[in-house]
C-alpha cells in the first residue's frame, strides 16, 4: 500500500470516509495505482457516504467521471514511470466553505482541478466556477502556492472538444488525457496526498494579508464606512486585552456593543487586519499563522460584499472575512483541530444561533448531532487554542432579524458557564451587559460602547429617532417630529412617497454626478404585497449577487447594481451595510393598526422548524434595519392601498416629507 493513500484507520485504502480526522472533508482519495485497481462501485460508495441525499443525475454523473477516471488513470499508469504514485481525490470540499470541486488530481509537479458538466460545452458560470475552485488552491492552500493549478472542465457529451478559455482548459472525455499528459513533469514527485488534505493546509498567502492591510488603511472599504478617530478607543483596549492574555495565558471574551452604524465591524477588521497583534502569533507545528486573528461573520451578504470589496488584493477577498456556519461545520468536524488564530472576532455576537438553528442549519454534519449553540461551539474551539485565546463579539442592538437569533447575550455566559473551568474566563464589555454575565469573572470598560452613528454623517439621532418610531407604546408624533427636524438640518433627510417612480427619479437626481454613490430598493422579507407594485423581494438572490448589487457601477453588464432601481435587498442583505440614499418599501408585514399601533397580523408566516419567541420584535428589528441603512437619504415608497393609509399618515406624522407633494409644488 502506498503511503500517500487515505483511508480510515485499519479500513481498506479505497473506502475513504466523508469525514476523516485531521483530513479535509472529500469522498473518496488514492493513489492512481489504487484507484486503477479499484471496483467503481466502491468509489461510488464513498461519495454517496459523502452526500448521502444525492439525487440519481448526480449518482449517475458520479458513475460516468469514475468510469472516465479510471480509464485514464489505468493508461497513465502503463504509459507514465510515476504516475502510479500520481493521486486523486473525488468531491473535495474547499475548507470552511461548503463547496466542494469534482476532482483534484496531483500529478507530478502540478495540481489539476476537473469539474464535470453533462453537456456539450462549457458556459461562462461553468468557467468562472472551474477558475474559481483553482484560484483559491492557489491562494489559500499552503501547498499548492509553489505548485501551478490548472482549471480543466470536462463537457461529458462532446468527446473530442478541445479549446481553451479565460486560462480554463476545456476537453472532452477524449482528449482528457494527453492534456493531463501535457500538463505533468513526469520526472517530479507529486504532492503528498497525506499533505493536500491536512485539514489545517488552507491559509491564506502572507502577501493576501498585507494587500488587505493596505486597502483598510487607505479607506477603500466603500460599504463600510471609515472613521478611525472615533473607534480608536475600541481598538486600543482590544488590542490591550490580547496583549495582556498572551502575557499571562488566559482566555478572554470582550463585547463591543454600539449603535447602528457606529463602526463596529470597521474595528473588528482593524484588530483582525492591522499590524498590532502580529507579534502575539504562536508557532505550532514548525509554523505560525498568516494572521494571528480571524473576522467571522454569519451575516451572508455582508461577508460576500466584503470579500468583493477586498477582491483586489487577491484570492476573491477570502482571506479577511469568513463566514461562521462553515467555520463550525469544519471544527466541530475535526476535533482534534485547534483554530490557528488566537483571537476570533465574531460580528453580530448578539444574533448567534441557538442550538435548535445550528442543528436545522447543519442537517447531515458532525455539528448538527453536537446539540449546541454557536457561541457553545466558540467557546469550545477556543479551549483548544494552547496558551491564551481572545473572542471580540461585535454587539448591535435591536439587529435580531431571524428565527434561531432572540436567545442574545444570555448564550455566551451560558457557553462560558457550562465548561469545566468557567473562572478561565474574563469577561469585558460596558457597563450595561454586566447584569448578563452575573458571577462571572466581568470587567466593565466604557471604550466598549460606540454610542454615536457613523453611519449618517452628523445625524446622530437616527437610530433614536427610528427606535422610537418602531416602539410598542407609541411615542408622541410631535416628539418624532422635532428630531426628524434636527436631522434635516443634520444633513439626514427622510421623505415618504406613493409613488415608487417618484423615489426612482429623485435618487437618480439627486446622485447624477456622483457614479460613486451607492443608492438602491430595500424591502422587508416578509411582506407579500410589494412584488405587485415592482418590487421583487421574494426571489432567492443567486451567488455572487450582493457584492455585485453594492459594488458594480450603474450600467455594468450584469445589470444588478443598486444604482439601477430594479433589484432590491431585504433586512437581510442590508444588515451591517450602507448605501447613501434608500428607497424602501413599506410592506404590509408591519402596519398602523386601527387602535394605532404597529402590527404584524398580515406578515408572512415563518416556517415552525426552529420557535419563534416573538414574531412582532423580529419584524420590528427588521425595519429598525431597513431605516438605518441610509448615510444621507431615505426615500420610503407606501403603496397606494387601503391597508397602508394608516401608515402613511403616521410616518407623515412624524416628520417624512410627501416627496410628491414637494414636486407637485415645484
Amino acid at each position: 500500500m502506498s503511503d500517500n493513500t487515505i483511508g480510515p484507520m485499519g479500513a481498506p485504502e479505497y473506502a475513504a470516509t466523508p469525514v476523516h480526522e485531521g483530513y479535509a472533508r472529500h469522498g473518496w482519495s488514492g493513489t492512481f495505482a489504487t484507484f486503477a485497481l479499484t471496483e467503481p462501485a466502491q468509489v461510488l460508495a464513498a461519495l454517496q457516504r459523502l452526500i448521502p441525499d444525492a439525487g440519481l443525475s448526480q449518482v449517475t454523473a458520479w458513475r460516468d467521471s469514475i468510469r472516465l477516471l479510471r480509464t485514464v488513470a489505468q493508461a497513465l499508469v502503463r504509459t507514465v514511470p510515476l504516475a502510479a504514485e500520481w493521486a486523486l481525490v473525488f468531491e473535495y470540499q474547499m475548507p470552511m466553505e461548503a463547496r466542494r470541486a469534482d476532482a483534484v488530481i496531483l500529478l507530478g509537479g502540478a495540481v489539476i482541478v476537473v469539474e464535470f458538466k453533462g453537456k456539450t460545452c462549457a458556459t461562462d458560470a461553468d468557467i468562472d466556477q472551474t477558475n474559481a475552485y483553482a484560484r483559491d488552491l492557489r491562494s489559500y492552500h499552503d501547498a499548492c502556492h509553489n505548485l501551478p493549478v490548472h482549471p480543466i472542465i470536462v463537457p461529458t457529451r462532446s468527446t473530442h472538444l478541445k479549446s481553451e478559455s479565460r486560462a480554463v482548459f476545456v476537453r472532452g472525455p477524449a482528449t482528457l488525457l494527453d492534456i493531463l499528459v501535457s500538463l505533468a513533469d513526469p520526472d517530479s514527485e507529486p504532492l503528498p496526498l497525506s499533505r493536500f488534505l491536512a485539514a489545517d493546509a488552507y491559509r491564506p498567502l502572507p502577501t493576501l494579508i498585507a494587500a488587505a492591510r493596505e486597502l483598510i488603511r487607505s479607506g477603500t472599504l466603500r460599504r463600510v464606512h471609515r472613521a478611525a478617530a472615533a473607534t480608536e478607543g475600541a481598538v486600543k483596549a482590544i488590542t490591550e486585552i490580547a496583549r495582556q492574555a498572551a502575557a499571562n495565558g488566559t482566555r478572554h471574551l470582550v463585547l463591543l456593543t454600539g449603535v447602528p452604524g457606529a463602526g463596529k465591524t470597521l474595528v473588528g477588521l482593524q484588530v483582525v487586519h492591522a499590524h498590532l497583534l502580529d507579534n502575539l502569533a504562536a508557532e505550532r507545528r514548525g509554523r505560525k499563522p498568516t494572521a494571528p486573528a480571524v473576522f467571522l461573520s454569519g451575516n451572508g451578504p455582508l461577508v460576500e460584499v466584503l470579500q468583493y470589496e477586498l477582491k483586489d488584493a487577491g484570492g476573491a477577498g477570502k482571506a479577511f472575512v469568513r463566514g461562521v456556519k462553515d467555520y463550525v461545520a469544519h471544527y466541530e468536524a475535526h476535533p482534534n483541530l485547534s483554530p490557528p488564530e488566537h483571537v476570533l472576532v465574531f460580528d453580530e455576537a448578539q444574533r448567534a444561533y441557538d442550538a435548535a438553528m445550528v442543528a436545522e442549519k447543519h442537517r447531515g454534519t458532525a455539528a448538527n448531532s453536537a446539540a449546541k449553540s454557536e457561541p457553545e461551539h466558540f467557546i469550545e474551539f477556543t479551549t483548544r487554542v494552547p496558551g491564551w485565546c481572545v473572542i471580540v463579539g461585535l454587539i448591535g442592538g435591536g439587529q435580531e432579524i431571524n428565527r434561531g437569533e432572540e436567545a442574545g447575550l444570555g448564550q455566551w455566559a451560558n457557553a462560558i458557564c457550562s465548561t469545566q473551568t468557567p473562572a478561565d474566563w474574563r469577561v469585558h464589555g460596558p457597563a450595561p451587559i454586566a447584569a448578563t454575565f452575573a458571577g462571572l469573572a466581568f470587567q466593565i470598560d466604557s471604550s466598549l460602547s460606540l454610542d454615536r452613528s457613523l453611519r449618517s454623517h452628523l445625524a446622530s439621532e437616527l437610530h433614536r429617532f427610528v427606535a422610537d418610531l418602531l416602539r410598542r407604546d407609541p411615542v408622541p408624533a410631535s416628539d418624532l417630529a422635532l428630531i426628524a427636524t434636527r436631522l434635516g438640518t443634520e444633513g439626514h433627510d427622510l421623505w415618504v412617497t406613493r409613488d415608487l417612480e417618484v423615489g426612482r427619479v429623485y435618487l437618480r437626481e439627486r446622485y447624477a454626478n456622483d457614479a460613486d454613490a451607492r443608492f438602491g430598493i430595500l424591502a422587508s422579507s416578509r411582506d407579500n404585497t410589494l412584488e405587485g407594485f415592482g418590487i421583487d423581494n421574494r426571489t432567492r438572490k443567486p451567488p455572487g449577487f450582493h457584492g455585485h448589487w453594492y459594488g458594480d457601477p450603474e450600467g455594468s453588464p450584469r445589470g444588478n447594481s443598486c444604482r439601477e432601481l430594479t433589484n432590491c435587498e431585504t433586512e437581510f442583505g442590508a444588515q451591517g451595510l450602507e448605501l447613501e440614499g434608500v428607497l424602501l418599501g413599506w410592506g404590509t408585514d408591519f402596519i398602523v393598526d386601527a387602535d394605532g399601533r404597529w402590527s404584524n397580523a398580515l406578515a408572512k408566516r415563518h416556517v415552525k422548524k426552529v420557535p419563534i419567541r416573538d414574531p412582532w420584535q423580529l419584524r420590528a428589528n427588521a425595519y429598525r434595519v431597513l431605516l438605518t441603512r441610509a448615510r444621507d437619504v431615505s426615500v420610503v415608497f407606501v403603496p397606494r392601498i387601503p391597508a397602508l393609509d394608516a401608515t402613511y399618515a403616521r410616518l407623515c406624522r412624524v416628520g417624512f416629507r410627501d416627496l410628491s407633494l414637494t414636486n407637485d409644488d415645484a
